[in-house]
Parts: C-alpha cells; structure tokens; sequence
C-alpha cells in the first residue's frame, strides 16, 4: 500500500492525527529532502527509515521503490511541504506505479496542508471555479504564460519563488497597462510561518509593498477577475 501523506507548509501543527499514525505505521517513509522530513519526524518522535525520492530520481529508484510494494512493504510519500503532487515531482511517482502494477496497487491519500488551497482560501475571490497553473516558467514561456493568465476569466493561481517574484509582478503590471485590463492581486508569502504576509489590492500598491519587505521562501499568486477586490 502506497500513502500519499500531507505535510506542513510551515507550521509543524498543521499536521493530521491520521498522518501522524500513518508515518508511525508504515514501512518506509519516501521523502523528497530527508533531511527536511527528518525535522518533522523528530519532532513527532517518529522513527523511520526514509528513502529519497525527488525530482532528479531516476528509473532505477523507482524500480527499486516498486520491488519494495512487490515485497508487501506499506510506504508514505511525503514532499518537503504540502501535498505530495500537486506542483511536486511524486506525481511522476505515482503514474509509475499506476502503470507499472496495472491498477493493483492500493494508493490511499491522507489529507492535508496546500498552498494552494490554504491562500485560496483567504483570497476573497471566486473559489467555485478556479484556474492552477503551477510554478511561473524561469525563462522561456513566462510572458505567454502571464498573458494567459491575464486572459483568463476565472480567478488563476500560480506559484513563483523569492528570486523572481518582484520581476513576475513587473512583468504582470506591465501587461495590464498596455491591455486596459483591471484585475486585484493577493499575494501570499511564507504561509503558515512565523514572517506569514497577505498583500492585496491593485497589482502596482502590491508590487511596492513587496519591494520593502524581506525577499523569502515561495509565493502564491492569485489573480481575481474583473469586478472583484
């Protein structure tokens, strides 16, 4: 049996009983960094033989997490924070191991912490429909990418890191003035986390407010559509 096992995006009480069981329980715990994972288990007083997987894994450890399952091993797959496969390489994992033991392979998800859910949650814009579009391509495709999100007519989700989040929201101000197009932002940073910041309002006051403050950790992007603040 294969558990996909939530896990905190910052703080380390944002973890499920069940989850907590599931680690304790299991075989092996499959970790993206173990030496993050290793934080979370000491602190829950969890004992576990952690194997890597991330998204530099080849074939040879996926096979050789598959001959584990073969030998009736119970294993949970963790990400460094949230939920393993959304924007996470243990999807690739997982369709895998679909794959490979055609269906017979029990997979059970144990529910958890998102960023992508959790800033959703407080953004105040449309939730019955929505649009995640992942992490904001590095080069290549970043400016069709933020035209499509512009575009769009659903509130649009997406994730962009400290290093380029001051040239992502540029680059996203300067589409809106040259398309006449009026859309709020909320941004959030570090959720969950002792430095946890909501920007919101119009995409120029949340580009200076970011700009004065410290540059750090992952950012969450949500894009509203016209006619809401």
């Amino acid at each position: 049996m294969l558990y996909i096992v939530a896990t905190p995006i910052g703080n380390l009480e944002d973890i499920t009983l069940r989850a907590l069981r599931i680690l304790r329980e299991v075989d092996f715990i499959l970790a993206e960094d173990t030496r993050i994972t290793k934080r979370l288990l000491e602190h829950y007083g969890i004992d576990k033989p952690m194997i890597s997987y991330h998204h530099h894994s080849d074939q040879k450890k996926i096979d050789q997490i598959a001959a584990l399952l073969e030998q009736g091993k119970n294993l949970a797959l963790v990400t460094d924070a949230g939920t393993p496969g959304i924007s996470d390489p243990g999807n690739k994992l997982i369709y895998e191991l679909i794959v490979k033991f055609n269906n017979r392979l029990e997979i059970v998800p144990i529910p958890g912490p998102s960023a992508l859910t959790s800033a959703l949650s407080i953004s105040g814009f449309p939730t019955d429909k929505f649009l995640f579009l992942g992490f904001i391509p590095h080069r290549k495709g970043r400016q069709k990418f933020l035209s499509e999100v512009l575009e769009n007519d659903k509130t649009v989700i997406f994730y962009e890191s400290c290093h380029r989040i001051v040239k992502c929201l540029e680059q996203l101000s300067e589409l809106i003035k040259t398309s006449d197009i009026i859309k709020p932002v909320v941004v959030c940073r570090e959720l969950t986390k002792k430095f946890e910041t909501v920007y919101r309002g119009n995409i120029g006051a949340v580009l200076e407010d970011i700009k004065n403050d410290p540059l750090k950790g992952e950012y969450t992007v949500i894009v509203g559509w016209r006619g809401h603040i």
